[in-house]
């Protein structure tokens, strides 16, 4: 059993922006009807989603090894992918809050970069909050369909 989380915000305020684009791929895999795996979007907001993480990882006794968080990286290209296991948070809040509650980095994360050509916004905070642009949409549709390629391939 695998459980996979895609960070984001709750509400409609927040459905277009970078920070939701995990929540976006779990929109996808919920598409694919897999067996053996718990899809979840949780309700908290991106920097409490350890909360939501350690209540689903009790409720469904899953091992850290089972666990994938799907969430925006402002250190990666748009357009990107990483797949990472064991790894600190670096800096992304979400992250941050998972790791503190469930006492462990130890699980899969897929890092879908939001990084645009430019480099690096000076208020990350504000950048990751507003709405994608028409280009970034083009760019991130076609990432979340890789993203949930190679989520499938983690799980066989």
């Amino acid at each position: 059993m695998f459980l996979i989380i895609g960070l984001g915000n709750p509400g409609k305020k927040y459905e277009n922006t970078r920070h939701n684009i995990g929540s976006r791929t779990i929109d996808e895999l919920e598409a694919l009807n897999l067996e053996n795996v718990i899809l979840a979007k949780p309700k908290t907001f991106m920097n409490e989603s350890g909360k939501a993480a350690k209540a689903l990882v009790q409720k469904y006794k899953i091992k850290p090894e089972s666990l994938i968080i799907i969430h925006d990286d402002i250190d990666i290209p748009l357009g990107q992918i990483k797949i990472v296991k064991n790894r600190g948070s670096a800096g992304h809040k979400g992250v941050e809050s998972i790791i503190k509650e469930l006492r462990t980095k130890d699980f899969r994360r897929v890092r879908i970069g939001i990084c645009p050509e430019t480099g690096k916004p000076k208020t990350v905070e504000n950048f990751v909050l507003q709405n994608l642009t028409k280009e970034e949409e083009k760019i991130l549709e076609g990432v979340v369909k890789k993203a949930t390629e190679e989520i499938t391939k983690l799980l066989n």
